[in-house]
């Protein structure tokens, strides 16, 4: 328990104008906790224990592999007990992470999605950032690396959360922090963060109007949304909304053409919408590696027509938006 020290952030955050909302988050996160089944939390706890008490000779945020430390840091000894206790947080989804020269080859390469869109997207140095559905805070870690006073990161996979920690524990950042809450625990905000990032998440929400009302909400005046979902090919006011399962899915609700997103981002009250990148996801971003034990994209393919999903839908492709309050 005293290894989830979410009030570690209280410092910095109290010198912002959305202290109160990181207080509460700070005590919502402690009563997840608390009432967490002890069973998986304590074997992830454990891990965190385990991992060795030095300072890397290294932190490198601004790299495609996020890196801490480097291999001549520690014995090759105790890289293997460290690699050991690493695959216990299997399956490592986002990423890549290089830690004391233990490459952990995640199922996504986040690095991709990161360059498709940090030229495009307002400077973040000194402004207050929210990732809702970060995963295990990859993202987080780059926009540290950009400067960002403070990076919220908002996760309830609690294992998620645990992959952070890792290294948290050595970067020791005192502005980002990974909550294991959902986006519908956060409180409104009347003047909140600079730049809201919401990837991967649009279509897992049965009401998307209503998550991007509620991101609206969170942001300051003229503050940017960074929004990248999976859409389709089709004209304003066309929506796949799956029967059953997409891409092996089961929580998929609606997938909007571009226009459609584009007229539902209007109607939220959002301004300069702009589109920055269209793309096909590929084997080369979203794959089946040695740390992940799940099935990948490849699984969830047509394979005798890798432009349909399993279930006869079309093959993810996905956009990225940025607009403006």
């Amino acid at each position: 328990m005293q290894n989830l020290k979410f009030n570690n952030i209280l410092p910095v955050s109290n010198s912002t104008r959305i202290s109160a909302l990181v207080q509460d988050l700070v005590e919502k996160s402690n009563n997840v906790i608390a009432k967490s089944d002890r069973g998986d939390i304590d074997k992830w706890l454990k891990v965190l224990s385990s991992l060795p008490d030095i300072k890397p000779s290294l932190v490198d945020l601004n790299s495609d592999s996020v890196g801490v430390g480097k291999r001549h840091d520690i014995s090759d000894d105790f890289r293997k007990k460290l690699e050991d206790n690493l695959r216990v947080l299997k399956p490592w989804k986002k990423g890549p992470f290089n830690i004391f020269g233990i490459d952990i080859d995640t199922e996504w390469r986040s690095d991709l999605k990161w360059e498709r869109l940090k030229n495009h997207i307002k400077p973040l140095q000194n402004r207050l950032v929210l990732d809702v559905g970060c995963g295990s805070g990859y993202h987080l870690w780059r926009m540290e690396g950009c400067g960002a006073k403070l990076c919220i990161g908002i996760e309830p996979m609690m294992i998620s959360v645990m992959q952070f920690l890792v290294l948290q524990k050595y970067i020791q950042s005192p502005s980002t922090i990974v909550f294991p809450l959902g986006v519908d625990d956060i409180p409104k905000c009347n003047d909140g963060f600079d730049t809201i990032f919401s990837m991967g998440l649009l279509y897992h929400r049965k009401s998307p109007l209503d998550h991007l009302t509620q991101l609206f909400e969170l942001l300051a005046d003229k503050g940017e949304l960074v929004l990248e979902t999976l859409i389709i090919e089709g004209k304003k006011g066309e929506v796949l909304a799956p029967i059953g399962r997409y891409a092996q899915m089961s929580n998929v609700w609606f997938i909007p053409s571009i226009d459609t997103l584009e007229y539902w981002l209007v109607k939220t009250g959002f301004k300069n919408i702009r589109v920055i990148n269209v793309s096909r996801t590929t084997k080369e971003e979203q794959h089946l590696t040695a740390w992940t034990t799940q099935q990948s994209l490849m699984d969830y393919l047509d394979p005798n027509n890798p432009d349909l999903t399993v279930e006869g839908y079309p093959a993810p492709q996905r956009a990225i938006f940025i607009c403006n309050r």
